[in-house]
């Protein structure tokens, strides 16, 4: 009986497993939309020219 319960142990761990990774392969019904627009809006930002700043020197004050 004993080692029946130890067999146990490796069922339920592969069981757990099989749910896990039926839970994480799921189709995700939104889509990439926001994430997409969003990776635009930075490649657009990047892309930008900005005008050149004066550097920020470590030991001045700014304020």
């Amino acid at each position: 009986m004993g080692a029946l319960l130890w067999l146990l142990i490796p069922v339920g761990a592969g069981l757990v497993a099989a749910a896990w990774s039926s839970w994480a392969l799921r189709n995700r019904k939104a889509g990439d939309v926001a994430e997409l627009a969003g990776y635009a809006r930075f490649r657009d930002a990047m892309e930008k020219e900005h005008p050149a700043s004066e550097p920020v020197r470590a030991g001045s004050d700014s304020a």
